[in-house]
């Protein structure tokens, strides 16, 4: 099986967000080795940060600017990400933005709902680009990855998205 994680968060260092898919990815690449992974980044400045990885994973790198992709994918919502990184039969995407996809089923981690929560606490273009996205969330994931069980409450409330596809992931601790 092709797995594709979006590992583009992992350019904002020292963040949780950048941690938890960074830690989540290593561990996936540790202990899978029947699968075979595709990273896929883009940042238009920032550079990716080390990941180790194994002899079964690829990384395809872009330099395509956070806001174009939110444009193409949270909004417009069109070019699939198989476009960009080939056949898969997994894709994992994260924080940012939610590319639509060819054949792919979905997974999407989901860290709070802070845009929902608190909107007044938190900055404009952000509540607009992660309601783009959980928009679409809401429409074709298949399974969401929550880090926590009062963001799995959360999803299950306000977006309305059914528990059994709800599923706790709890960041760990890095090494």
């Amino acid at each position: 099986m092709k797995i594709g994680i979006d590992v583009s968060q992992t350019a904002y260092e020292k963040t949780g967000t950048a941690n938890y898919i960074k830690n989540l990815t290593e561990a996936l690449l540790r202990i899978d080795n029947n699968n075979e992974y595709i990273l896929f980044f883009s940042s238009l400045r920032r550079k990716m940060p080390y990941i180790k990885i194994n002899s079964k994973t690829s990384i395809k790198k872009f330099r395509f600017p956070p806001s174009f992709l939110s444009l193409i994918w949270n909004r417009w919502h069109i070019l699939p990400i198989e476009n960009l990184i080939g056949d898969i039969d997994i894709f994992i995407t994260s924080d940012w933005t939610e590319p639509p996809v060819k054949k792919a089923k979905k997974v999407s981690i989901i860290y709070d709902l802070i845009v929902y929560r608190y909107p007044k606490e938190t900055h404009k273009k952000i509540i607009k680009t992660q309601r783009m996205k959980l928009r679409w969330l809401r429409i074709e994931e298949d399974v969401v990855f929550c880090i926590s069980d009062s963001t799995r409450k959360d999803v299950a409330e306000i977006l309305g998205i059914p528990k059994d596809r709800l599923k706790v992931i709890y960041p760990g601790v890095s090494q």
